[in-house]
């Protein structure tokens, strides 16, 4: 005999197998940010890749897109408990702007306008991984997210994804940025929960 109701036990809810654990799916693009929002005008917007032996590998907002624009739908996933699911981008893959970026590094700082870093391995923005976004939702990034170019990651928590993108600087060590020297996991892997150290 059976003393609870199937209203009190409630029914299993329905997920998406493209959900991480602990994620909940939301619609809408939520703001989170440290600090000040940066303003940069594409004219005055560049990307840098600085190697081990200093030599900086430098691009123009139109040398960029001029590497080739790409459109990907890819899901994402935010430390603090969100995913969208299906989110349209526009973006340059890394993998074209590391063409001939050579170096012995295995890992790769992220910097931002506004100071902002993050650190990734660099085996995890390349073979189609990886881009420097400049649309998405079929519209040029506003400031607010990130534009005029973020970096996309979407195999890791949104953290990893710098806004306000500006540059990378190759590195020998995995050294925490910004967010990681704070308590976030080194590396962020959402179908792991590597949310904090």
């Amino acid at each position: 005999m059976s003393f609870a109701t199937r209203g009190f036990s409630g029914r299993r809810r329905e997920r998406d197998d493209r959900l991480p654990p602990g994620q909940t799916l939301v619609q809408d693009w939520p703001v989170l940010s440290a600090g000040p929002t940066p303003q940069i005008d594409t004219g005055d917007w560049a990307l840098t890749v600085r190697d081990e032996t200093g030599t900086e590998h430098r691009w123009s907002w139109d040398e960029l897109l001029a590497l080739g624009v790409e459109d990907v739908t890819v899901d994402i996933h935010c430390v603090t408990h969100w995913s969208r699911l299906g989110m349209e981008w526009r973006g340059v893959s890394l993998d074209k702007v590391f063409e001939d970026v050579e170096s012995e590094h295995e890992f790769v700082m992220a910097h931002s306008y506004g100071g902002y870093t993050t650190n990734v391995p660099l085996e995890d923005l390349l073979d189609g991984k990886a881009w420097v976004a400049v649309e998405a939702d079929g519209a040029p990034l506003d400031p607010e997210h990130g534009g005029p170019a973020r970096l996309l990651v979407p195999h890791l928590y949104f953290w990893k994804s710098a806004k306000w993108l500006r540059g990378f600087t190759m590195m020998p060590d995995n050294e925490p940025g910004f967010w990681e020297q704070y308590g976030y996991h080194i590396y962020g892997d959402p179908w792991k929960e590597e949310r904090y150290w």
